[in-house]
């Protein structure tokens, strides 16, 4: 599992004083940078690979600003050519949000997707959802 510290922002407080919803897949796309490093190592968006096909989000318990939340990550599936997210959102022991991401390895150049290749099917592999 990968795991990601976020500060909330003020900014991100919506009227009735919690994190607004909009916030959330920001801050679950933001948890998946080590997953883009390794498909795209310089971050080049010349060579980008990661391409999202489905994010989907179910809000399970407000979010508030003054207290870290924690994005945790994990890999459901490994396919040839993509990969499936789970990714859950804590805040001071609850589970606040949860959800799923599908990504496509994709050759920007020839526009079609391309196979995961296998170092990077393993290291992936590392981060299995064994729940």
């Amino acid at each position: 599992m990968y795991r990601t510290i976020i500060e909330p922002r003020v900014s991100e407080t919506d009227g009735v004083g919690h994190i607004n919803n909009t916030t959330i897949p920001i801050w679950l796309e933001a948890a998946r940078n080590p997953i883009f490093k390794l498909f795209t190592p310089d971050h080049s968006f010349d060579n980008w690979k990661m391409i999202i096909l489905n994010i989907n989000v179910d809000y399970l318990s407000q979010i508030y600003f003054g207290k870290e939340a924690e994005v945790r990550t994990w890999v459901r599936k490994i396919g040839n050519s993509s990969l499936e997210l789970y990714e859950e959102i804590h805040q001071g022991g609850t589970l606040c949000a949860k959800g799923k991401a599908v990504y496509v390895n994709f050759n920007v150049e020839e526009q079609r997707s391309e196979s995961i290749p296998v170092e990077i099917k393993e290291e992936l592999e590392k981060h299995l959802y064994d729940k």
